[in-house]
């Protein structure tokens, strides 16, 4: 535990974080960390829980009140071990997890008063690269199996590390000019500088993974060879189908995909201001652009608020974010979402406390202009299923851009097909124990469990290198 009675002497701190009005001039990470003095305060805090709830709250199962306790007693060097043995990537967790560790704090009984466990542990990850604690660990022998792992998104990077520890010789296939998935190329670089995740993948080939970008398994390599030429596969590309809006002119020019806009956002900003990764595709002729414009982003979460962020920096002359259901109250909902669960309640992202307009309730009816898209109208709805328009609300906006942001459906069913993965109701791949019913085939994260969050795509990737490597060691027995 931290310090006895901590929790009384100090209160919840949030990180710092630069002004909206600064921080929309420029694409530099906006969050900071404590002094250390206040930092080892937040980490007094945590207390001798009978059952740390924060662990169970955690999807990696991550030792919270280990490297609370360490922090507080300014033991950083101890700190990064018990981190790293549940979690590969704290820097990015630690950055982009919404912390459901944080939900189900004891001290979070007390609404807004738990642990600040994300801002510890990513002060504790910045700290430990910053000492040079942090260094390749290559395994010192080798078994002499292969594992391709297609995909380089966080359950790719967790399940393929874990895998080439254990001796095994892992390839990692990526159809984009670099690794990272879509803490690279769908969140912001003001969320995630993307040499933090460069770091990381150099970490990774120092210990032996090898990596090939720019290959898009299914189409450039056939997955049959892909088969033949390793032990096992890992399938790991991730939810990548977006839920597509059924309206009249959703065909219109600058109706896209969220993470079509975003895509293009972060190669901009790597073409400026690095890292370029070698083999980066030039800049469109007609780049999607919020400049100047009217932007409509459909959907809530955090991918809606990413193209949110990124319309304020790039000059729009208005922002406005929609949801299809209605407005969630503004305390936790016990009756709903009782302690320690995480709690359903109206939160306000980054992007908004940087300006534009919410709604809730608002179902989309049509979207109309001469060959590009000039007005979106919408009506009110009753905030829960089936979100029918109600009559009398109609209403038009001016739309010069619309972005959808919707989430996602299933991963693509090329590659599953290809290899004969069976897939679930939903799309996904069929991998209850991670393995597939093709044989040797593996599947973790998005891929097999749905979009979800990032501390589950780690988690998952993690779990599926167990699988893989008992199923590989029964192969040799």
């Amino acid at each position: 535990m931290g310090k006895l009675r901590g929790f009384l002497e100090h209160d919840r701190r949030d990180p710092p974080e630069r002004d909206p009005r600064e921080r929309v001039g420029d694409y530099r990470e906006f969050v900071g960390t404590l002094p250390l003095a206040d930092l080892r305060g937040q980490g007094a805090r945590c207390m001798e829980c009978g059952v740390p709830f924060c662990q169970s709250g955690c999807p990696l199962g991550n030792l919270i009140p280990d490297w609370n306790d360490l922090v507080y007693r300014d033991r950083f060097r101890e700190a990064i071990d018990q981190l790293h043995r549940t979690n590969n990537f704290p820097e990015f967790t630690g950055r982009l997890c919404p912390a459901p560790c944080e939900a189900a704090c004891v001290l979070e009984i007390e609404e807004g008063n738990a642990v600040s466990i994300k801002q510890i542990e990513v002060a504790i990850v910045n700290r430990a690269w910053e000492e040079g604690w942090i260094q390749p660990r290559p395994p010192r022998t080798r078994t002499g199996r292969t594992v391709a792992v297609v995909g380089a998104g966080p359950a790719g990077l967790a399940c393929a590390q874990q895998l080439n520890r254990a001796g095994h010789s892992v390839t990692v296939f990526e159809r984009d000019e670099a690794g990272g998935g879509l803490v690279r190329f769908g969140v912001p670089d003001f969320k995630i500088e993307k040499w933090v995740v460069e770091r990381r993948l150099d970490q990774l080939a120092a210990e032996g993974v090898a990596f090939r970008y720019g290959v898009n398994v299914g189409v450039d390599l056939d997955a049959d060879e892909l088969r033949h030429g390793f032990d096992a596969v890992v399938v790991a590309t991730g939810s990548r189908v977006p839920r597509d809006l059924p309206v009249s002119g959703r065909e219109l020019g600058g109706v896209h995909f969220a993470m079509e806009y975003l895509y293009q956002r972060n190669r901009h900003v790597a073409r400026e201001l690095g890292p370029l990764p070698e083999g980066a595709p030039p800049a469109p002729a007609e780049p999607i652009s919020a400049a100047g414009r009217h932007v409509v982003v459909i959907g809530g979460g955090d991918t809606g608020a990413n193209c949110v962020g990124n319309a304020h920096r790039e000059g729009a002359v208005s922002v406005t974010q929609i949801e299809l259901v209605g407005e969630p109250p503004p305390h936790r909902p016990d009756a709903v979402t009782p302690w320690p669960r995480w709690p359903m309640k109206l939160r306000t992202s980054y992007a908004l406390r940087e300006g534009g307009e919410r709604d809730f309730a608002i179902t989309t009816t049509a979207l109309t202009g001469n060959g590009r898209v000039e007005q979106i109208q919408w009506a009110e709805n009753a905030g829960v299923p089936p979100f029918d328009p109600i009559p009398g609300t109609e209403e038009a906006r001016p739309a010069q851009l619309v972005l959808l942001a919707m989430g996602f459906l299933s991963p693509e069913p090329g590659l599953l097909d290809q290899l004969g993965v069976a897939r679930d109701t939903r799309g996904n791949a069929d991998a209850q124990a991670f393995a597939t019913s093709a044989e040797g085939v593996f599947a973790a994260g998005d891929a097999r469990r749905g979009q979800s969050l990032i501390v589950w795509a780690i988690n998952e990737g993690r779990q599926c290198a167990v699988a893989v490597d008992r199923w590989l060691q029964g192969r040799e027995a």
